[in-house]
């Protein structure tokens, strides 16, 4: 599914599901880059994020894999 992932003004990380119209804070990352990683947002919902460079600009449209909820 494709996401976008930004970061506030405060650096909270967020990602926003368009076809949900879901936006929901990360609240935690498998890996400190994120990248390649999984990420669990504010819902319960993790994401499997694609391999990027650590040094990619935000905000940015990714393609990701929803996994099952955290239990």
């Amino acid at each position: 599914m494709k996401i976008m992932i930004r970061k506030d003004a405060q650096g909270i990380l967020s990602a926003y599901v368009p076809k949900k119209d879901l936006e929901e804070p990360i609240v935690s990352m498998e890996q400190a880059g994120m990248w390649g990683g999984i990420v669990t947002l504010a819902n319960g919902w993790r994401l499997e994020l694609p391999e990027m460079a650590a040094e990619t600009t935000l905000p940015i449209t990714v393609d990701a894999r929803r996994l099952g909820e955290a239990a």
